[in-house]
């Protein structure tokens, strides 16, 4: 029995998650109602509540399930760039800012977000989801004697933040495609002057 409510707990979450992802992603978090959400997943208001506290709540389980696909994407274009280190650093990062052309992952992520949960809690998604695999791999490449060791930390912090910048003028770009290309080109050269060829 205890299953099984579990079940049908973790389902209504999914179904409000879901629904609220549509709709934060059309109409964005100031536009979109708790009563639009809950008639979107058909779901009584209590059985919101129980799950979240408020919509604050709601956006930021959105957000955070958007920054684990995006880091997810990222990190298999990285994988799947070969075993060169910097030709994975590139690969994500390149990749990172081809989704922001997202219309919905732009609006939820990258406009929304800062103001919806707060700068710090914005980076501290980036950061659970992102940081480490990041950091792996500019440790990778500070062992083939490519940057300086005991700069990989901040390089990472560094590196992480001009990308998301870089993203946030996609999205709020007039011309998004020429946005990206131009924001690719920044990112190359700054990998490029940073860590220099692939291998």
């Amino acid at each position: 029995m205890n299953d099984l409510r579990l079940e049908r707990g973790a389902a209504t979450r999914e179904r409000l998650i879901r629904a609220a992802r549509l709709l934060f992603g059309e109409r964005g978090y100031d536009a979109t109602s708790i009563q639009l959400v809950l008639s979107r997943a058909g779901v009584a208001r209590g059985a919101l509540y129980h799950h979240f506290d408020s919509k604050e709540a709601l956006f930021d389980a959105v957000l955070e399930e958007i920054v684990a696909e995006v880091a997810e994407q990222a990190a298999a274009a990285a994988r799947a760039a070969g075993t060169d280190p910097v030709a994975n650093l590139r690969a994500a990062s390149n990749t990172w800012l081809e989704v922001a052309l997202d219309t919905d992952i732009q609006r939820i992520t990258l406009l929304d977000a800062p103001a919806v949960v707060g700068w710090k809690r914005w980076r501290q998604l980036d950061e659970e989801h992102t940081l480490g695999g990041l950091k792996q791999t500019l440790q990778r490449i500070a062992d083939d004697g490519r940057l300086p060791p005991e700069s990989v930390d901040v390089l990472a912090h560094m590196i992480l933040a001009a990308v998301a910048e870089a993203a946030l003028l996609i999205a709020r770009a007039d011309d998004p495609r020429a946005a990206l290309r131009e924001g690719k080109a920044a990112v190359e050269t700054l990998l490029g002057r940073l860590v220099g060829s692939d291998a």
